[in-house]
C-alpha cells in the first residue's frame, strides 16, 4: 500500500478533530442547499472526511458503511450517489495516489534518440575482428612471398647513400632542411599536438565527409606532407644523400 506523505496524514487528522469538536453530521446531506465546511474550517472536502470515518469504522469492525456525496445540476438538486468506500491506510486516512504522485511523472514518455554505442561489445568485437583479419593475411602473406634479405653487413664500410627505413625517411629528409632539435623533436611534437587537439577544435558530431571539412583538411594536409617528403628520401636522393633525379642517375632504394 503507498505511504501517506506525513504532512497529509497531519492535515487530515487536524481537520477530523475539528470536524468532531463542532459536531459535525456523521452523513452528508444530499439536497442543493448542503455544502462543504468553509475554508476557515477545513482545507479537506467533506466526502473525503466520510469515506474515511467509513473506511476507519469498516476496519474496526464497524460494519460495513457508504459515503455519498452530493451533486447538482443547472435545474436543481440530484440524488447522491454512492461511493465504494477506500482502503483506509495506516492512521485512518485516505489519500488518491494522483493526489500525492506529480503527473509528469508518470505521464512523461518522450523518447531520446541515442546514437551513441557502448565500447564493449560494438567497437572492441569490430576491432578483434579486423586484427585477427590482419594477422591472417600477414601470416599467409609471410609464408608465400620471401622478405628480400641483405648479406652481413660490414661495420668497416658504411653503404653510400644510408638511408633509413622507408617510414623514417620523411624524418630523415627533414634532418637535411633543419637543425636536429628542429627536424627531430619541434615539428613532430607540434604535429602531434595539432591532431590530438583536432576533436577538441572541431566538435562537429557529423559523420559525412562535407560536414567535417576541418578536420578532414588538417588530416589531408598532414598525410600529404609526410608522403611528399618519404617519396623525396626515397626515389630523389643518391649517393651522399644529394637530391638526384632517378631517371639519371638510377633508383638508389631497397625496401
Amino acid at each position: 500500500m503507498t505511504e501517506i506523505p506525513e504532512h497529509l496524514r497531519k492535515r487530515a487528522e487536524e481537520a477530523r478533530k475539528k470536524a468532531e469538536g463542532a459536531g459535525a453530521a456523521a452523513e452528508v446531506p444530499a439536497d442543493a442547499g448542503a455544502s462543504a465546511p468553509s475554508e476557515g474550517e477545513s482545507k479537506i472536502p467533506a466526502h473525503l472526511l466520510e469515506r474515511s470515518r467509513a473506511a476507519k469504522d469498516k476496519a474496526a469492525g464497524g460494519g460495513t458503511a457508504t459515503a455519498t456525496a452530493p451533486a447538482t445540476t443547472a435545474t436543481g438538486a440530484a440524488p447522491a450517489a454512492a461511493a465504494a468506500p477506500l482502503p483506509a491506510a495506516p492512521g485512518g486516512n485516505v489519500q488518491r495516489l494522483l493526489t500525492v504522485v506529480k503527473s509528469g511523472s508518470i505521464q512523461d514518455v518522450k523518447a531520446v534518440p541515442q546514437d551513441k554505442v557502448h565500447v564493449w561489445p560494438h567497437l572492441l568485437v569490430v576491432e578483434f575482428v579486423a586484427a585477427l583479419v590482419i594477422t591472417a593475411f600477414t601470416l599467409i602473406f609471410s609464408i608465400f612471398v620471401n622478405a628480400p634479405l641483405l648479406e652481413l653487413a660490414n661495420f668497416n664500410e658504411t653503404p653510400n647513400p644510408s638511408k633509413a627505413p622507408w617510414y623514417f625517411l620523411g624524418l630523415q629528409e627533414l634532418l637535411t632542411m633543419f637543425h636536429p632539435m628542429v627536424a627531430g623533436v619541434t615539428i613532430p611534437g607540434i604535429g602531434i599536438f595539432v591532431l590530438i587537439m583536432a576533436p577538441y577544435i572541431d566538435k562537429n558530431p557529423s559523420n559525412k565527409p562535407e560536414d567535417r571539412k576541418f578536420a578532414i583538411s588538417l588530416m589531408t594536409l598532414f598525410l600529404m606532407s609526410w608522403a611528399v617528403l618519404v617519396m623525396i628520401g626515397s626515389f630523389f636522393r643518391g649517393p651522399g644523400f644529394n637530391f638526384v633525379f632517378p631517371w639519371d642517375a638510377g633508383l638508389f632504394f631497397e625496401l
